[in-house]
């Protein structure tokens, strides 16, 4: 079966200055013996209807053609290509308003407050609803701390106009700033739905950003079991028959709390676990067998 390894144009620039896990996953993989391809999602020169599996690795610019990203899912389903994960699932994940679903499901999610594109809320009183005095505001799609701000009480005359402003162009959300991230950032990787490994993302001095280019480092780490478990139930009943996720959260009180789950295009942090390529391939082939059957 021919697989498509999707991709996208200058991936290069998004994975700058850390492990190139996209061409190591795909040279692991085609070593395995997988008849495997890496294919730029929106390249018109991509004849998709040779594929049967598309495995979604790093779409990475794909919330900054948001519009063009849903239609390649509808035609993926048209010609009935299996993608891993599941389109339903992807359309859901692309807009941080899942973190609602989640959270009405009543698992542990940070507060959120949701403000659609061409609306001007007043903000004061959603400092209130949070009982906080400072708020991240980040767009509903996007990826990599893209276009976030930090708004207090005390300059809220000042940043309402500007948070209508970038209202004026997209959907937008706000949390109250947590700071227990300083403490870090706990990214837990699920195959199949079977936990893998984990990664400790801790913020730059002076940052609040854990991202690498923004100073924030990256290391392995073992999570209490508890935080396993908890991981487990948002894929559990929110990613079914998902390849993969990511399960991002910060402890707050001793518990898990989400901050996002990484279902289209998360960094997996592979070269953290040396078992880590070979528990992505075995999920792979957990997913081909029906269809080699």
């Amino acid at each position: 079966m021919n697989i498509a390894y999707i991709s996208c144009h200058d991936y290069e620039q998004y994975s700058e200055g850390y492990v190139d896990e996209e061409s190591l996953l795909l040279d692991f993989l085609v070593k395995k013996g997988l008849n495997i391809t890496r294919c730029i999602w929106n390249d018109p020169a991509v004849d998709w209807t040779q594929y049967g599996i598309a495995i979604l690795k790093s779409p990475w610019d794909y919330h900054e053609l948001i519009d063009d990203f849903h239609t390649w899912l509808d035609m993926l389903q048209r010609l009935g290509v299996r993608l891993l994960n599941p389109v339903d699932t992807i359309r859901w994940n692309s807009d941080k308003h899942y973190l609602a679903d989640i959270a009405a499901a009543g698992l542990n999610v940070i507060p959120s407050v949701f403000f659609d594109e061409g609306s001007k809320p007043e903000l004061l009183p959603v400092f209130e609803q949070l009982g906080t005095d400072k708020m991240i505001v980040k767009p509903r799609i996007s990826a990599g701390a893209k276009n976030i701000m930090q708004i207090t009480r005390e300059d809220v005359m000042y940043s309402q106009p500007a948070v209508h402003r970038l209202l004026e162009g997209e959907s937008y959300f706000v949390q109250p700033f947590m700071r227990e991230i300083f403490e870090g950032e706990w990214a837990l990787m699920f195959f199949n739905g079977k936990y893998s490994h984990c990664v400790l993302k801790m913020p730059g001095s002076g940052d609040y950003r854990v991202q690498h280019y923004h100073g924030g480092s990256v290391n392995a780490a073992t999570p209490h079991p508890a935080y396993i478990a908890s991981a487990g139930a948002y894929v559990a009943q929110f990613a079914p028959g998902s390849l993969y996720a990511r399960v991002d959260g910060i402890i707050v009180n001793g518990e898990f709390h989400l901050m996002e789950l990484e279902l289209i295009e998360p960094f997996l942090y592979l070269d953290t676990d040396p078992d880590a390529h070979e528990r992505f391939y075995e999920a792979v082939m957990e997913n081909l067998t029906p269809a080699l059957s």
